[in-house]
């Protein structure tokens, strides 16, 4: 174990070459590879080449880096290119020997120079050469090379023929190949072991048996093709090898031949197919169309047909449809309503029945030629396509006519319209057509204006109902309603017709023709003559007046008014009234206030609206005298219920159901409640004043006259003084008197009628009250001033001369103090201490 060991980790560098011997056919080139291993350097390893015809002594024959290696004896030979090195890297390098000769078996060694310190490994390799006579002989079957010239689809073979004289145990391999311009391809061979390679491509072919490689007797090798191909043309060559094995098992492929066998050419199937040209049929008839075909082949092949239908005269296959296929089996397959059957074996008929519009277009017929190959199989020979068929299709219009009625007119606003769209005249045989409607509108506008129509609905060949812009929100509301009343008989209502729908209607009546996948296809639009429907606009007037049966009345007799009512262009008009009353409200520059009393709608439901004294509910009534007259009455009447009443009457139009609109309204003339004063009648009357800005002091009674005469005042804390009289029957007076600044504030009365009754009874009635009136009082500057201002001044003047009295006094006798003086002298320039 040491000893490998340490032979292992000494080896160093190993030159190899082929282990064996190389056996090679005088005339083949020789060719010997060598390689130095664990080599790691930068540069180039250097080769030297040395031949020994017996092994023991070896002569120089090349060198990768010593011109003068050579022995004379190779020179000549290196000089033209028989013998060369061949360097593939590095560290490695092949010696080739073109034409080998019988000389030049022997004994071949490989060395590389030492340039190491030490020696370590192997620097030399050595191979021996074994040299053979030339013993293979391959040649054709037939010399020269011949042309076979075939048909698609027709069989055909190929020969070679090889052998050998060896005295050594060799094997051949023999492989078809097939040329077409530059491109080979392999066909089929037979390897040195025995085993059989289809080339590719041929894989599928030769295990259906279609493609065979056979021995013929000791040295023939024939390819069979039963059924020949385009792809099978081209120049036939057979290549035959010689094969030796080694002692390790190995082969060794000692020499190559080819030749050249044979060129075969196929010729296409000549096949053409034609179709009939431009083909009209009627509607509901059949289209029957025929695909002839023309081919120079008589044997067994099988077609195949396929029919085409294309909406665009483009005859494309991916966009095409298939109608019906004949396969090469014979076995058709097609649609219930389409057929394809054969006259004879070169013509092919497509038959349509029942044809419909969506048959009209473009037909073309494919044909494929199918011929029998090897263990059942089928090559396509031949395809080819016809020109298009344009097919058109005549319809049969549906004959039918479409009038417009309109069976309800209006005459007002709100008014429904109905319209009846029918179509008549139809011809028998129509059970395959629907008849669907349009409806559209159109205003009527002056001659030289441009008429627009305006969809209002459409319905599909389903019957589905579309509604257009003009109609959709209204149709939602169930004021548009469209109907199918028959299969004939469409209708169009209105609920409430107003001013906006005036104009001409019409409607279009469309056809749908059933298809045979059961859809509907729209074969014809009838218009109908337009209907107008107008009105003449006239303005709603009504008129309301007013009378009074009892003209004069005292208090507490029951007041009476009725309302006669008179309306034109308005539609089964209903009133509704209302009665109201105008009140004087004491102030004569301000507007009367209207009070609303009690009402009667369309409906003749009364109901009170501003009747407030709950003690008189039942003491006014409005009925209905006649369908235009209504009464009024007020029972019990009293002096705060005078003023103007009036009837406020409203028209109403019916608008479908229980909905009404309002037409028009009007007010009536006024009837006055005007009390005449009389001894049935006294006033208690109070006035009352609240002594601030507002209302928000309790009133204070300043005086008070009773139906008797009798004046009251209250008692009051400044000076101005009051005084109440009865001016005239229906006046009173209040009067301040010397008014003084504390008699500012708002100032009203109340007045409480009594009324004698006829059993000579006095009857208090309900206390009315008048508006506040505001009084300002306004100071006499001038009064109120002057006798202060007097007294003041002349006070102040008595004041002001005492006080000058006591002053002069008070300086000549009470501080009276002489000083004497020192005279000073008279000089130019004064002292400076004089100011």
């Amino acid at each position: 174990l040491s000893c490998l060991v340490i032979t292992a980790l000494c080896q160093g560098r190993v030159v190899r070459v082929p282990t064996g011997t190389l056996v090679r056919v005088v005339g083949t080139e020789l060719v010997i590879p060598c390689n130095v291993s664990d080599y790691d350097g930068p540069s180039e390893q250097n080769f030297d080449w040395s031949f020994s015809a017996s092994g023991s002594h070896f002569v120089e024959l090349a060198s990768t880096w010593e011109v003068g290696f050579p022995a004379q004896l190779y020179r000549e030979r290196l000089q033209r290119g028989e013998i060369l090195l061949r360097r593939t890297a590095n560290d490695a390098v092949e010696l080739h020997i073109k034409n080998v000769q019988p000389a030049d078996q022997g004994h071949y060694k490989c060395s590389t120079p030492s340039t190491d310190a030490t020696v370590q490994g192997n620097y030399e390799d050595t191979v021996q050469v074994k040299v053979l006579a030339d013993a293979l002989h391959v040649g054709p079957n037939v010399r020269p090379a011949p042309s076979l010239s075939l048909r698609q689809g027709e069989p055909f073979e190929l020969r070679c023929t090889a052998s050998t004289t060896s005295p050594l145990h060799t094997h051949l391999a023999l492989l078809w190949e097939v040329h077409r311009g530059p491109a080979r391809r392999s066909v089929l061979g037979l390897n040195h072991e025995g085993r059989f390679r289809p080339g590719p491509g041929y894989e599928q072919r030769y295990h259906s048996g279609d493609v065979r490689l056979d021995t013929v007797g000791s040295d023939a090798y024939r390819l069979s093709v039963s059924r020949s191909l385009s792809a099978d043309q081209g120049s036939y060559r057979c290549i035959v090898s010689e094969w030796i094995a080694e002692q390790g098992g190995d082969w060794q492929e000692i020499q190559e031949k080819a030749v050249e066998v044979a060129t075969v050419v196929i010729q296409p199937t000549v096949l053409h197919v034609a179709v009939a040209g431009n083909v009209s049929v009627v509607e509901g008839k059949e289209l029957d169309l025929s695909c002839n075909i023309t081919t120079d082949r008589a044997d067994d092949l099988r077609p195949e047909v396929t029919w085409y239908f294309s909406r665009t005269p483009d005859s494309t296959l991916p966009g095409a449809h298939v109608l019906a296929q004949l396969d090469r089996d014979s076995l058709v397959h097609s649609s219930p309503r389409i057929a394809l059957s054969h006259v004879d074996a070169r013509s092919y008929h497509l038959l349509v029945r029942d044809v419909s519009k969506e048959n009209a277009g473009y037909y073309f017929c494919h044909v494929a030629l199918w011929a029998p190959g090897h263990n059942r199989s089928w090559h396509k020979v031949a395809e080819a396509r016809s020109a298009v068929a344009n097919v058109g299709v005549t319809w049969l219009e549906p004959d039918y006519q479409v009038y417009l009625n309109a069976s309800k007119v209006p005459g007002f606003a709100d008014d429904p319209t109905e319209l009846e769209c029918r179509v008549v005249d139809t011809k028998s045989g129509e059970a395959s057509v629907r008849f669907t409607v349009s409806w559209y509108y159109r205003m009527n506008r002056r001659s030289d204006d441009v008429v627009t129509s305006e969809l209002l609905a459409v319905m599909d060949g389903d019957w589905t109902l579309k509604y257009g812009e003009r109609s959709k929100k209204r149709a939602q509301d169930g004021e548009f309603i469209f109907s199918k009343e028959h299969t004939d008989t469409f209708n169009f209502r209105i609920q409430r017709t107003t001013e906006d729908d005036r104009g001409s209607y019409y409607c279009v009546v469309s056809a749908w023709t059933k298809q045979r996948n059961n859809s509907w296809v729209k074969s014809k639009d009838v218009f109908s003559k337009p209907a107008n429907i107008f009105w003449a606009s006239e303005d709603s007037v009504l008129v309301v007046k007013a009378r009074q049966p009892k003209p004069f009345f005292a208090a507490g007799n029951t007041f009476e008014m009725t309302c006669k009512v008179s309306s034109k262009n308005i539609k089964s008009p209903r009133y509704s009234v209302l009665i109201t009353a105008e009140k004087p409200v004491g102030d004569l520059s301000s507007p009367n206030e209207t009070k609303y009393i009690i009402s009667l709608d369309q409906d003749s439901v009364v109901k009170l609206e501003n009747w407030t004294d709950a003690s008189r509910v039942d003491g006014v009534v409005l009925e209905k005298v006649q369908e235009d007259e209504f009464r009024y009455r007020m029972y019990q009447t009293q002096v705060s219920d005078a003023g103007l009443y009036r009837c406020m009457v409203t028209a109403w139009s019916p608008v479908g159901g229980s909905l009404w609109r309002e037409a028009a309204t009007s007010l009536s003339n006024p009837i006055e409640i005007d009390f005449q004063t009389s001894d049935d009648m006294a006033f208690d009357v109070s006035w009352f004043a609240v002594h601030s800005f507002g209302l928000d002091k309790d009133p204070v009674l300043l005086s008070s006259l009773d139906r008797k005469g009798i004046v009251t005042t209250a008692q009051r804390d400044w000076k101005s003084n009051l005084s109440l009289e009865r001016v005239s029957v229906l006046e009173f007076l209040l009067q301040v008197h010397s008014s003084e600044d504390q008699d500012f504030g708002n100032y009203y009365c109340s007045v409480t009628p009594w009324v004698k009754s006829p059993t000579g009874s006095w009857q208090k009635e309900a206390e009315i009250h008048s508006k506040p009136i505001f009084i300002t009082v306004k100071m006499d500057v001038l009064n109120a001033f002057k006798y202060p201002l007097l007294i003041g001044v002349g006070l102040s003047t008595v004041i002001g001369l005492l006080s000058c009295l006591i002053g002069y006094c008070s300086s000549h006798w009470c501080c009276k103090k002489e000083v004497q003086e020192t005279r000073r002298e008279r000089r130019r320039l004064m002292s400076m201490e004089m100011d």
